[in-house]
């Protein structure tokens, strides 16, 4: 998740590599070490897909992926209170929707307007039937999805730099430079890199250690000061959050930009390195063992180079890569390349919380590929424990108008028709 006011998934990035949200950090200013366990979660059946041929490595888009029609949407176990919710979210996504194109390859943006024009009318009771009425499910590749979760923490912070508070939240500085290679080659399309000029050259910009240290210091971009460095650099993976001030108010951050350093998932770098066990890979576990060892612990954080900036949010939030607030329990980050944002999405996972429609709101740096998914789970103690031991797996089915559904799968087999 990326939670451009949000980011991304949590434990996926922490064991893998990315960015994303937070929030409930701490339960409150001045207390140290408080970690809610992670949620055990509800065992399910998933449903099983359809035969398809396993997606090929180095496909770039679904429609490369293949495509066939998944089951009639009026036999998925859609609950009411979770169509709801989607249909709401569903309702902020149509501007995108209908305006803009679709890398997927799945849909165009006139797809889209009828139905979108249907659910600004539809009531809230009525949600479930209306998915049925608009849309038919698809499954991309050979279906089969992993999930995470994420959540919008919150943590001990101050405006100043005083008493405990002492670790500074920068906002975005302006000598980071971003390069477009494919400007310079067609080899290099779609890739970026960012950097800041010294000299006549370009040369990385600093990193986590450079910039903890002070390379950035005294430059006037400290916005905040968080009073835990370990619940900022989870802050950080999350992508934005919320910081609990003093005198008991709050200030929202989200997502301004990144030092363009590769990301380094601590979890997966501990996990080889012995420092902890299969019962401690959640980030509930990370972080206990992140405090019981604080001089190793600071190390194997800044061996995550990649360090995220920040900006202050006055409206609503957190936001999505649409640049929309993402709403708990119905917005899932995903992979833009393999559903179209803002499309609604089927999951029937191993777990119950994990199953159900969502909306793909968000993206994240870890939620790459057909079939992967980052379910957003709100803020507070509650969403941190599911978010933070969020790991399910089960079936995916993407859920198109139903012209869309039809001009993909009326050749009758596993390719897109041209």
């Amino acid at each position: 998740m990326q939670m451009k006011g949000v980011a991304g998934p949590l434990i996926a990035l922490m064991l893998a590599g990315c960015a994303v949200v937070p929030r409930d950090a701490r339960p409150a200013p001045g207390v140290t070490g408080s970690t809610p366990a992670a949620r055990q979660p509800v065992a399910a059946t998933p449903i099983k897909p359809v035969a398809a041929p396993t997606v090929a490595s180095g496909v770039t888009t679904a429609a490369l992926a293949g495509v066939v029609a998944g089951p009639p949407l009026t036999g998925l176990p859609i609950e009411a209170a979770g169509a709801a919710r989607a249909l709401a979210a569903f309702v902020t996504s149509c501007g995108t929707l209908t305006r803009r194109a679709d890398s997927s390859g799945l849909s165009m943006p006139a797809d889209w307007a009828p139905a979108c024009a249907a659910a600004r009318t539809t009531a809230p009771g009525a949600a479930r039937d209306f998915f049925g009425r608009w849309f038919d499910p698809v499954q991309v590749g050979d279906g089969k999805a992993f999930a995470t979760g994420y959540y919008e923490p919150e943590i001990s912070g101050s405006r100043t730099r005083t008493g405990p508070y002492q670790t500074p939240i920068y906002a975005l500085p302006k000598d980071i430079v971003e390069v477009d290679l494919g400007l310079f080659s067609n080899e290099l399309a779609e890739r970026k890199v960012r950097g800041r000029v010294s000299g006549n050259a370009l040369v990385p910009y600093f990193d986590r250690t450079e910039i903890e240290e002070g390379a950035l210091a005294g430059r006037g971009l400290e916005i905040a000061y968080a009073e835990d460095p370990i619940e900022f650099f989870f802050l950080q993976v999350q992508g934005s959050g919320r910081l609990r001030l003093p005198d008991g108010g709050v200030m929202r951050i989200g997502y301004a930009g990144q030092n363009g350093r590769e990301y380094t998932g601590i979890g997966r770098l501990m996990r080889d390195r012995g420092l902890i066990g299969p019962d401690q890979a959640s980030m509930q576990g990370l972080m206990a063992w992140l405090r019981a060892n604080p001089a190793e612990g600071r190390a194997v954080m800044r061996e995550n180079k990649s360090f995220v900036f920040f900006r202050e949010l006055t409206g609503p939030g957190p936001l999505g890569a649409l640049g929309l607030p993402v709403v708990a329990q119905a917005s899932v980050a995903a992979d833009p390349r393999f559903v179209p944002l803002g499309a609604p999405v089927f999951l029937s996972m191993d777990r119950v919380d994990a199953s159900g429609l969502w909306i793909a709101q968000d993206t994240g740096g870890a939620i790459k590929g057909p079939n992967r998914f980052d379910t957003f789970w709100g803020a507070g103690a509650e969403a941190r424990a599911i978010a933070g031991g969020m790991s399910a797996r089960g079936t995916a089915f993407i859920l198109l108008p139903k012209p869309a559904a039809a001009r993909l799968t009326a050749r009758g087999d596993d390719r897109p028709a041209p």
